[in-house]
């Protein structure tokens, strides 16, 4: 053999396809409804976590009331798990009496 023939890859369609990268799955970030969290509460949440506005906070405030979910991020795993578990440690609503303890988040493929 010759150096030649040690720096030839030959590549095939099939060969290209196995080597294209792939990308990260995405996960959204699922915020639930309850009775136990105003919408000033959940407007706030989003806005020290997530950094939406006033207006966006609203927006996902009533679609989590009226749908029962909203989805209020996606990303890669490791973000999106941080988003979730940070919303689940956000505490209880001090406005609401019956708020025990903060809202609940789950993760679900996004695709």
């Amino acid at each position: 053999m010759t150096e030649k023939d040690f720096n030839t890859v030959e590549t095939t369609p099939e060969t290209q396809q196995k080597t294209q990268t792939r990308k990260a799955p995405l996960y959204n970030v699922v915020l639930w409804n309850d009775d136990y969290h105003t919408y000033d509460y959940v407007i706030n949440m989003l806005q020290k976590l997530f950094g939406y506005p006033i207006e966006q906070g609203f927006q996902m405030a009533r679609t989590v009331d009226t749908q029962g979910k909203v989805i209020v991020f996606t990303g890669a795993y490791e973000p999106a798990e941080f988003k979730r578990d940070q919303i689940q440690a956000f505490g209880a609503d001090p406005i609401l009496k019956g708020s025990i303890g903060s809202m609940f988040a789950t993760l679900e493929r996004a695709d």
